[in-house]
């Protein structure tokens, strides 16, 4: 079994992006400029943002965090973001999710021009990618793409099962999968067997946020696993995947941590460096 390096892969990337921005900087006399906007303090979206942070500097970004308190008024994050939208400093524009019960998150995800929308979250992103128009791609599902990519080049006629159907992630993997070539099945928590789906599969791209639910007996010999799901549980932070029994069948796993984790933030900066050369065409 071969562990699929997410840490590893997200470095590579990350030194790719870095001599890419020293590029645009030559060419273009500027850099590209990313905006995070944090509501309140949960301490998990505060370690997110600042890890952000400090990846997008050391790429050599742009890089800015506006924070609010969680008493915040929606009108105030609405008129914030219009004047981003209108910023040709801000190439890229996150707002990080959760957001406090009184603020309308579609109003805000749909409040950023969507060619600004670095989560891919904007309706008129969502509906390029399944269109296969060029868009930009959510975070994690496109981390989980690119490791698979780099582990198995050619997709093509592969049999991909998708755990999990969320719009931040099953669902834009599954649309990633099918302009490869996958026959797709995206399975959630009514699927009737969702072991006998599995263990069909090439690729497993886990997604559901229950720990440990893809057992070893669920993998058939061979097959690549993309383990998504951080969950807390009393034996420390596990996946939706069961290491220690999948590691035995499948042909490469990712881990938790480590997997696909550090790939999403690594995409962010891809997805606001891609953002920036669309605006210069």
């Amino acid at each position: 079994m071969i562990l699929i390096d997410g840490k590893k892969v997200a470095a590579e990337l990350r030194a790719e992006l870095k001599e890419e921005v020293a590029e645009l900087k030559s060419k273009h006399n500027k850099v590209p400029g990313l905006t995070v906007i944090l509501i309140g303090d949960l301490t998990p979206s505060q370690i997110y943002v600042r890890n952000k942070e400090k990846s997008a500097n050391e790429v050599g970004l742009k890089s800015e965090v506006i924070q609010y308190p969680d008493s915040v008024e929606e009108k105030t994050v609405l008129e914030k973001i219009q004047e981003l939208n209108s910023d040709e400093t801000v190439s890229g524009i996150l707002v990080q999710l959760p957001l406090p019960n009184h603020i309308d998150k579609q109003k805000v995800i749909e409040a950023i021009d969507p060619s600004k929308d670095v989560d891919g979250f904007h309706p008129m992103n969502v509906g390029n990618l399944s269109s296969g128009y060029e868009s930009s791609i959510p975070c994690t599902p496109l981390g989980c793409y690119l490791l698979i990519k780099k582990f198995e080049p050619n997709l093509s006629g592969k049999k991909a099962v998708v755990v999990g159907r969320s719009n931040l992630n099953g669902k834009p993997m599954t649309q990633l999968l099918l302009k490869e070539n996958c026959t797709v099945t995206i399975t959630h928590s009514k699927t009737k067997d969702l072991k006998a789906e599995c263990l069909e599969a090439d690729i497993i791209v886990a997604a559901v946020g229950i720990p440990e639910l893809v057992r070893g007996d669920w993998v058939k010999k061979d097959a690549i696993v993309i383990d998504v799901g951080i969950n807390k549980t009393d034996k420390g932070i596990v996946g939706d995947v069961h290491f220690d029994e999948v590691s035995k069948n499948a042909k490469a796993l990712t881990p938790v941590p480590g997997g696909v984790g550090p790939m999403t933030i690594a995409c962010l900066l891809k997805n606001t460096i891609d953002c920036f050369k669309r605006s210069q065409i």
